[in-house]
């Protein structure tokens, strides 16, 4: 962190109180008026613990299986009671990424001080009802991150971490593609949603993966693909047929925090049951980043993306003639679209490939069924077939995914992935079962409709699924090479790029530890290699062609 950032957060000390950042740490949400009895969980199991009617299970296929209802606070006290053991762990993970990024314990302090004045806003833009929740779960973390902040307000600021790094960095951590179609697009004529969160915080972060099923007193009961900690929606369908997703767009760096976007699609999710109602909801609430919201509708029948920005709100709907609506990072809202930055992420990063992408499929796959459409999230080639190498960010399949979801919201059905990725088994699940029918004094067993599961992908069982996750583990040793510039053998060098020899890092990284070295003979061939292949963007493409120029300039 520059010395700049710290005179900048020094000068702003004397502003705390103006700013509310006193104001902010001492807040404490509404909890008169609610449920605030202590949940008594029963440990069944490693694998199953329950308290009253709700649960938390973990099913053959490796979900973790939420089910829990109330008001708000009993909500969040429910959800941080049976997942108890899971947050704290998540908590871990999570923090643990961070010192792994800022190892500095000085800058760490600093970075604490940045989080509460960046955050200082935040309760003021999140409802009271999600607070209170958020409150109740804060009940069940760990007090080891206390110097960070105190529970509540840790909890809430992690809510909107997603929004913060997404901004601050540009992460492509979040690359997600997602997809709709009806009508003559579809195998029945219905309505069918999926999408790929690609989302990427460690292989830790998504161990557990979590399938929640919330039936909360006011609104609609849902569902929701998340993790221990995390209230906010980023994949979720409701008992209306509503269903949400995110997609990054390219944003500026924000002031201060304000309405998380997983807030946003909670609310959406739980309050809306059509298109029009959807609108109305993200209307009201004022953002800090930049996404695409996909709206799928069984009442309408339809899908459309809500656009929205810190400073401007666009919808983009395609003609029911059209039948099908794609979308990756970038706007397509006559508002939206033609932004300076849209615009440059347009040009410059993988969200166009991947939408020409699935451009190609769907023209490949006119009727979409829900098979169809979970081999599409799980297609790892590029353009016409093209092998890209694995891991490869223009690929809809990045192979890195924390799910990926389909939805047929007519019939209220959702299929979530099980680990691997993409790759694992889609199990399926049936809204009209889980919260029409489903026996609150039976046995508790898993909420899946086993019938309807789609099979695991057979790449898992190929030598080259075997291969690349080999190749994962010699790409973090590559990285070590290159930061200290030794210890990469020859024998090294060609067992990395056997591996995953399509994949342009497999030679980029080799040159680039070549280049630092000043083995300019040795880093050139593997530079021309890395330039044949499909490299991810053109910002990078360029980079690769400049090294290329010095070398040739200095081996003259």
């Amino acid at each position: 962190m520059s010395w700049a950032i710290k005179c900048l957060v020094l000068s702003l000390g004397w502003l705390l109180f103006s700013c509310g950042v006193s104001k902010s740490l001492h807040h404490t949400p509404q909890l008169d008026g609610y449920d605030a009895t202590a949940p008594m969980v029963t440990k069944v199991s490693g694998k199953l613990f329950s308290s009253r009617e709700n649960f938390l299970l973990k099913n053959k296929q490796g979900l973790w299986e939420l089910y829990v209802s109330g008001d708000p606070l009993q909500v969040g006290l429910q959800t941080g009671s049976l997942t108890d053991s899971l947050l704290k762990k998540q908590e871990r993970v999570f923090f643990s990424k961070i010192e792994e990024i800022v190892p500095s314990k000085s800058k760490q302090k600093l970075l604490r001080n940045i989080l509460k004045f960046y955050n200082r806003k935040l309760y003021l833009n999140v409802p009271e009802e999600y607070q209170t929740e958020i409150y109740g779960l804060s009940q069940y973390t760990s007090h080891e991150f206390d110097n960070i902040a105190p529970r509540y307000l840790r909890s809430l600021y992690l809510h909107g971490a997603h929004d913060i790094g997404h901004a601050l960095q540009d992460l492509a951590l979040v690359g997600c593609s997602s997809f709709a179609a009806w009508g003559s697009k579809s195998d029945d004529g219905k309505l069918i949603l999926g999408r790929n969160f690609d989302f990427y915080a460690g292989d830790d972060f998504a161990k557990d993966k979590m399938v929640a099923f919330i039936r909360p007193n006011k609104g609609i009961p849902f569902m929701m693909v998340t993790w221990p900690g995390m209230i906010g929606a980023v994949s979720g369908m409701n008992n209306e047929g509503l269903t949400v997703t995110i997609n990054a767009a390219k944003s500026k760096i924000p002031l201060v925090a304000k309405t998380p976007i997983s807030i946003l699609t909670r609310e959406i999710l739980q309050y809306a049951s059509t298109t029009d109602e959807a609108i109305a909801i993200a209307r009201k609430r004022k953002v800090f980043v930049s996404e695409s919201i996909m709206v799928g509708s069984a009442k309408d029948k339809k899908a459309i993306l809500i656009e929205v920005s810190p400073n401007s709100f666009g919808v983009f709907e395609v003609p029911n003639s059209n039948n099908q609506l794609l979308c990756t990072n970038h706007y397509q809202s006559d508002v939206l679209k033609d932004n300076k930055r849209n615009v440059y992420q347009i040009e410059n990063s993988h969200s166009q490939y991947r939408y020409e992408k699935l451009q190609e499929d769907f023209n490949e796959s006119p009727k979409i069924s829900p098979q169809i459409a979970a081999g599409i999230l799980r297609d790892r080639e590029g353009l016409n077939g093209k092998a890209i190498g694995y891991g490869n960010e223009r690929a809809l399949n990045q192979l890195l995914a924390h799910h990926g979801v389909v939805f047929k919201p007519e019939q209220k059905l959702v299929w979530v992935s099980a680990n691997p990725y993409q790759l694992g088994e889609f199990v399926c699940y049936d809204l009209n079962e889980v919260f029409d029918k489903r026996r609150e004094n039976g046995p508790i067993v898993s909420l899946q409709s086993e019938n309807l599961n789609i099979a695991k992908d057979p790449f898992l069982d190929s030598e080259s699924y075997k291969n690349y996750e080999l190749f994962r583990i010699e790409d973090r040793k590559m990285d070590v090479f290159l930061e200290n510039k030794k210890g990469m053998s020859a024998e090294f060098l060609q067992n990395y790029q056997h591996l995953n020899p399509n994949y342009y890092k497999v030679y980029y990284k080799p040159a680039l530890y070549f280049y630092k070295r000043k083995e300019y003979a040795l880093a050139r061939p593997e530079f021309e290699d890395a330039l044949s292949k499909e490299i991810t963007t053109l910002p990078e493409r360029r980079a690769i062609e400049k090294y290329l120029k010095k070398i040739k300039r200095k081996l003259q």
